[in-house]
């Protein structure tokens, strides 16, 4: 593989994006897929009925082989991942007593949905908190694993939270996590926004009960669509609409009078209404094939290569970082030494176009294939101009 694939995308020459956390840039297939898709609505005399369902049916297969299953009817097609939460918390069976368990300071997306079906239904949001010893910032990851299995109980009914945390990449023990779950007879639904794509997601292993992930992200396509993998726990679920396409027998639109109570098997029934949008879904795709194609073993592993340095130096000149072990290869959070403060830092990162983002107290840093070793150094001497 290549040290660097931007010709596969369109970034400017003199920008050192470092923040595929914050939006992936299109690659350069994605868009034209996207055109040719809005150039198809010319002549909806050439979209057929069969359009309306081959290209969902592809996405479906391509997210499911992202993680690990054969079974691409439990792949969902939403608009996003508060879409897809709030349908999943639709059918938690919540009840009163029940406690549902997120990390502190999660992405609000999986946060509302939760706190409203909490509210209903009696239930409690309980949130916990990381370790927070300013003198070991490498070793919270470890302690806050430690608190999260620890507060899996007998009340526990849901257990949500992402692969990593999305302010600083902190790594999340998914496996280990699941099992007390399961233990439990809690579900473990996971929001893999800030993770599958460019970080392996084993399926089989972590036997989560819903995985949700925007696509904008690390699979690299289009804003408003996500995807989301449905385990058995769902199979009879009431989605939050009631879409004709989603029903069984609706391939055949001189039926469709023929109103139907059954959906389509697996997951289907929680699509969006207007799910295959011509335009975005051909994008999407794309997008998949294309990671698909890289992998995200060595997506990660490219990142890993090209941060390392950078990672050194900072450990050295006393940012706060993660320990390996608990700190994602593709993203990571750099807290500030003390006595630096944030605003000359991004005056520093400016004047050199280096983009990254500041999440809570970290300076989140995503770089991606597009990237190499010379926009680490970028922002390495722009972080060493104001230490």
């Amino acid at each position: 593989m290549p040290s660097s694939h931007r010709s596969a995308f369109s970034l400017p020459d003199d920008l050192h994006y470092l923040n595929c956390a914050y939006m992936a840039p299109l690659p350069r297939r994605t868009e034209e897929a996207g055109i040719a898709g809005i150039r198809r609505k010319r002549n909806p005399a050439l979209i057929g009925p069969e359009m309306f369902f081959e290209e969902s049916d592809a996405v479906r297969a391509a997210f499911a082989q992202l993680l690990g299953s054969d079974e691409a009817e439990r792949v969902a097609l939403l608009p996003s991942v508060s879409y897809g939460v709030a349908a999943v918390a639709r059918n938690a069976r919540l009840e009163p007593g029940h406690e549902v368990l997120l990390t502190r300071d999660q992405f609000p997306g999986n946060v509302y949905g939760w706190m409203r079906a909490a509210g209903e239904a009696g239930a409690r949001v309980r949130f916990v908190d990381p370790p927070r010893d300013p003198d070991r910032p490498g070793e919270r990851g470890e302690g806050w694993n430690e608190r999260i299995l620890e507060a899996i109980g007998p009340r526990t009914r849901v257990v949500t939270l992402g692969h990593v945390h999305w302010t600083d990449g902190t790594l999340f023990a998914l496996e280990a996590i699941g099992a007390r779950a399961s233990q439990v007879g809690a579900l473990l639904v996971v929001d893999g926004t800030q993770s599958i794509g460019a970080l392996p997601f084993d399926l089989a292993a972590i036997r989560p009960d819903a995985v949700i992930c925007a696509a904008y992200k690390w699979l690299l396509g289009p804003y408003a669509q996500a995807l989301a993998w449905m385990g058995p726990a769902f199979d009879d679920g009431v989605p939050l609409e009631e879409t004709w396409i989603a029903r069984e027998g609706s391939r055949d639109f001189g039926a469709l009078v023929n109103y139907r109570d059954a959906y389509a098997p697996g997951a289907v029934r929680y699509d969006v209404g207007e799910r295959s949008n011509f335009a975005l879904l051909p994008m999407v795709l794309a997008s998949l094939e294309l990671v698909l194609r890289w992998t995200p073993e060595c997506i990660a592993a490219h990142v890993a290569g090209i941060s390392a340095p950078l990672l050194a130096w900072a450990r050295e000149e006393g940012w706060g970082v993660e320990h390996d072990a608990w700190r994602a290869p593709h993203m990571f959070g750099l807290r500030l030494p003390p006595g630096v403060r944030p605003g000359p830092v991004q005056e520093a990162l400016a004047a050199r176009r280096v983009a990254v983002s500041v999440r809570g107290d970290a300076l989140r840093v995503s770089p991606h294939l597009y990237n190499d070793e010379g926009d680490l150094e970028a922002l390495r001497t722009a972080l060493a101009a104001v230490v």
